[in-house]
This record gives C-alpha cells, structure tokens and sequence, in this order.
C-alpha cells in the first residue's frame, strides 16, 4: 500500500471514525452538564427573542468598538469565509462529500477557489503573526490555539502546493494533503475548533441569560 491508498484508505476511514465519535461525545457531555436554574424573577419576557437576536448581533462588535478592531475582524472573516469556499465549492471537496452523504451541488469555479484559498493562507498567516506579537494575545494563547492554528493551515497549504504541482510528484502532494485534513479531522471534537459547531447554541444562550436579567445584547 503506497502513501495514497493509505491516507485517502485507513487513514481517512479512522480520522472519520474519531471525528464523529468525537463529536457525539462532546456533545452528549454537554447537554449531560447540570444545568443551573435560575429562580429570580424575570426582569424581561423576552429571552428567546434576545437570544435569537444575539445570534446575529455578535457577527459584528458594538459600534464602540468596531473601529479598533477592524482589522481582526477582517482576519477573522477572511478566513472563515474563505474556508468555507474552499471546503464546500471545490469540485473534489464536494466529490469527497457526496461520497459520504450522498450530497452535491454545483461547484465553483477553479480560479474563484484558488483566490480564496491564497486570501484564507495569507490571512493564517497574519494571524499566527498577530498572536505572537500581541502581549495581550499572546499571553491569552496555548497549546490549543497554536495547535488548531497549525492543523487549519496545513490543509491550505498543502491543497495549494498540490493544485500548482510545486515540492514533490502530484501523488505525494496529494497524500499529505490527505494526510493533514486526516489530522484536522481527529483533532477537530478535541480543540477549538469545535466552537464551529457550538457557536450558535452559545450566543443564543448568552442572549438568553442576559435579557432575562434585563440586559441589553
């Protein structure tokens, strides 16, 4: 079995396994937490109204604020949205989904990928720039961060290094690639980036807590 087979074989197929296993586990785990009940009274009726509001408020920093932090704001978006182009609008991606799901959908066209692609690496690496250099966020980092910040990039890279055929034959390129989306799969559940799927329940509650104590969100 050469390099290939065994990152898109068994590889892939445990990366897979771990990656779903983690992400019931970690779910199960929180909704198993004892949830706190709040027996004061409600200073407003409308928490589900807040929460679904928060929801969408906190795409964006308060207005105070915004212009201090525009530019990670601009990171964070570019980097966001340009992964997601590059996940679900390249042709192989959605051929890997559907082989999976049984889902497909038209595809975006190559060079539309290849800028985002180039825009989100560059954006990884202003960031992890950012991060060292910043005494606040660098004193804030850890393991994690830098960690999920290696495993999200070494994707990108090595999908852009296999699409211009630059280092080795495209076959190893494209094992490696494999082989770090395989990475980024089992360390998925386990770091931050699980925050993918935690960040719409979290700012909902966040909303909801706050507006029932009579907060503005």
């Amino acid at each position: 079995m050469d390099l290939l087979e065994f990152a898109r074989g068994p590889a892939l197929q445990v990366a897979s396994l771990i990656f779903v296993a983690g992400l019931i586990w970690r779910l199960v785990h929180l909704f198993l937490i004892p949830k706190k009940i709040d027996i004061s009274e409600a200073r407003f009726s409308g928490e589900r109204s807040g929460g679904l509001r928060t929801i969408f408020s906190r795409f964006l920093h308060h207005k105070e604020f915004r212009a201090r932090t525009a530019n990670s704001t601009m990171l964070a978006y570019t980097m966001h949205i340009g992964l997601a182009i590059v996940i679900f609008g390249s042709a192989p991606h959605i051929m890997f989904i559907e082989s999976f799901t049984g889902l497909s959908w038209p595809a975006l066209p190559s060079v539309a990928i290849h800028i985002a692609a180039a825009l989100t690496f560059a954006a990884l690496l202003v960031s992890i720039g950012r991060r060292m250099r910043h005494p606040v966020l660098k004193l804030l980092s850890n393991f994690d961060d830098y960690f999920t910040w290696l495993v999200t990039t070494a994707p990108v890279l090595t999908g852009l290094l296999a699409v211009a055929h630059v280092g080795a034959r495209y076959e190893t390129l494209l094992a490696i690639h494999i082989l770090s989306f395989n990475v980024f799969l089992i360390w998925f559940p386990f770091g931050k980036l699980m925050h993918s799927f935690l960040a719409v329940g979290s700012r909902y509650t966040t909303g909801l807590t706050f507006t029932r104590r009579g907060a503005k969100v």
